[in-house]
């Protein structure tokens, strides 16, 4: 069952007029909207197609991370544990981090300070390195 967002399909329509913004009402299950996206055309093209469609569109330019002021690279702490093969209780006592600390980054409630993300930017780069001088610290 739909819930009510509080606004008519009217109105929606009249944002979307005004913003250029398309907004979908779909629940988990519901068939994907349609959108006249010729899938098969996508799929078929080549990879040097797509780069080229990429450098040739001005929006689809990356952002320059590391050449963009107030730009912060954030290690994505679920990935780097899944890509370690971890549970969160292993990664958190391997690399000495509390488990509520750990959660709070994965669940997006938090968000490491820099000297966080200093260490899980080494973590993610010498994980092996990193676990063995804890080891040998205690």
């Amino acid at each position: 069952m739909k819930k009510s967002s509080g606004s008519s399909r009217s109105e929606k329509q009249s944002r979307k007029k005004q913003t250029g913004i398309t907004w979908v009402d779909h629940e988990p299950g519901d068939p994907l909207p349609r959108t006249g996206t010729d899938w098969k055309a996508v799929k078929a093209l080549r990879d040097e197609q797509i780069i080229a469609a990429v450098h040739s569109d001005r929006d689809a330019a990356p952002i320059p991370v590391h050449q963009t002021p107030g730009l912060i690279p954030i290690v994505n702490t679920k990935k780097l544990r899944d890509r370690l093969g971890l549970t969160q209780e292993e990664f958190a006592a391997k690399y000495r981090i509390p488990i509520g600390t750990l959660r709070d980054w994965e669940q997006g409630r938090k968000f490491p300070d820099a000297p966080a993300r200093a260490y899980l930017t080494i973590i993610a780069r010498d994980p092996h390195a990193v676990a063995s001088l804890l080891g040998e610290a205690a």
